[in-house]
């Protein structure tokens, strides 16, 4: 096995596989000092202002002259003096392909009423404001499985009551973006196939009346959906009493819910990355996108996400929109996050993070390169916009931000009931009601997390897996975690702190 990976014969950098020393001679060319692994070598002198391709994509110019040998980093690579404002070509449509055969594999799921299909049978307590935020952890807490197992002694169907509560809903805009997408946000998990039952509860006074977010999103009161505040209950004790009384009303129906077996195209996977390497899009990320293939193939959803992490890539997805006006929606959502963070003060070269840079990561083009490999190769069907229900079956997008909390929440809103995130340097994600699995893109990290790791992409760098090999390996794992198996972040207890509504407004 060779100390590096070449990814195509154009490119002007090769990735070490393992620490590479300077005087070793890789591919021909002789390193020069320490290369991390992960980490780029230069295939050639590059002059200053040349770009420098990875994937045979463009992920930088260099901002020094840089020798052939050389470590390439943020010391010598850059996003130019345009901030990587170059020309792509969206050839929209030109890599759209025939719908692959459908194939047929089923998992156990649970069946609802109106045609859905569950992968975890929960009761969820919602909160319209931050305010009423410990009221709605109290009730859940009243069934905690860790501190008062009794409690759902009696309903073993029914995989717990957890509560998401928020940081805002109140000192808004009621008519602005920030309510809107809050209220889509709400909507979405009030009405996801995984939530058996749901409790909402609110203060009283706040922005985010809970009777007009009712009407907005076409919902109303039921067995399975209930809404009270504090204000009208008289307080905090009497609200989490009224709580914990109607959540005892509705657990045995949950509890009536039973596996039964049902078709892979229920399946809806949000696709995540977060603490990325120099591997990641080597291992992990083409993995899942194999994966995805595999999915769509079998009629199911995978949805990409993180525009700001798609940035400089786009150009990949539009080839393969279905028809232009798909295309044209993604690229209107890269112009919108281009004004977003200029009026923020920022720009779109904010990531990559410091934990992405040590793992060889430089410019969030060469992330964003490796990120989209994550959606495979099929056709991208439609494009949402954060935490719009997602309608279309296949590979599809949404728009929302690159910090994984508030993305795995939108696409959760949007229907996603399992989640799939890669990691190169670490994550103990996990994401209430949908179950999330983590994808370690080395085997370094895989040893020393595998506590929180549920399947290692590294044997892919280590030579010993192909990445179609380990796509149909992760598409089994899918489908055994949405017949039940517990993930790790479930194991550990995670999901309830992690949802994250994106506060895309001013806070007035």
């Amino acid at each position: 096995m060779t100390p590096f990976i070449r990814l195509h014969p154009a490119d002007d950098v090769l990735i070490a596989r393992a620490q590479l020393v300077g005087g070793t001679v890789v591919d021909g060319i002789t390193v020069r000092g320490i290369i991390p692994p992960g980490h780029k070598v230069a295939t050639r002198d590059i002059a200053t202002g040349e770009p420098v391709r990875r994937y045979n994509q463009i992920i930088g110019f260099a901002s020094r002259p840089i020798s052939a040998g050389a470590h390439v980093h943020t010391q010598n690579l850059d996003m130019g003096p345009d901030k990587g404002d170059f020309e792509r070509d969206y050839a929209f449509g030109q890599d759209v392909k025939p719908e692959p055969k459908r194939q047929s594999a089923s998992f156990m799921g649970y069946k609802r009423p109106d045609g859905r299909v569950a992968t975890r049978n929960y009761i969820g307590i919602l909160s319209s404001v931050n305010c009423s935020a410990t009221a709605a952890r109290a009730i859940a807490d009243h069934f905690s499985r860790q501190n008062r197992p009794e409690a759902l002694a009696a309903f073993p169907n029914v995989d717990g009551v957890v509560a998401l509560t928020h940081g805002t809903g109140c000192g808004m805009d009621t008519e602005g973006t920030g309510m809107q997408i809050l209220q889509r946000t709400l909507a979405g998990y009030a009405t996801h196939a995984n939530f058996a039952a749901v409790l909402v509860v609110g203060l009283g006074c706040e922005s985010n009346q809970i009777n007009a977010w009712l009407a907005t999103s076409s919902l109303r009161e039921g067995e399975t959906l209930r809404v009270f505040n504090i204000q009208d209950s008289g307080g905090t004790t009497k609200t989490v009493e009224k709580g914990v009384a109607l959540v005892k009303e509705m657990l045995p129906l949950a509890n009536q819910s039973r596996r039964e077996p049902v078709d892979a195209s229920h399946i809806t996977i949000g696709l995540q990355c977060g603490g990325s390497d120099g591997y990641s899009g080597i291992s992990a990320n083409p993995a899942l996108g194999a994966a995805v293939d595999l999915l769509v193939a079998h009629g199911g959803t995978a949805i990409l996400s993180e525009t700001p992490e798609v940035y400089g890539a786009e150009h990949l997805l539009t080839r393969r929109a279905v028809d232009k006006a798909v295309g044209e929606k993604l690229v209107a959502r890269i112009k919108w996050w281009e004004n977003y963070t200029a009026i923020n003060g920022g720009e779109m070269n904010n990531n990559p993070s410091p934990g992405n840079k040590a793992g060889g990561l430089t410019t969030i083009l060469e992330k964003s390169l490796g990120a989209v490999a994550k959606g495979g190769t099929s056709n991208l069907q439609a494009v949402y916009e954060y935490a719009e229900k997602v309608d279309k079956n296949g590979f599809v997008y949404m728009d929302t931000p690159g910090y994984d909390p508030v993305s795995a929440t939108g696409q959760v809103a949007g229907g996603a009931n399992l989640i799939c995130f890669t990691t190169g340097r670490g994550s103990a994600y996990g994401c209430a009601p949908s179950p999330s699995l983590k994808l370690s893109t080395n085997s370094n990290l895989w040893r020393k997390q595998e506590d929180d790791m549920d399947i290692n992409c590294g044997e892919i760098i280590d030579g010993t897996c192909s990445v179609a090999e380990m796509g149909q390996r992760i598409f089994e794992l899918v489908l055994a975690t949405a017949s039940g198996s517990a993930s790790k972040s479930e194991r550990h207890g995670y999901g309830q702190n992690e949802f994250v509504p994106w506060q895309v407004g001013a806070v007035m």
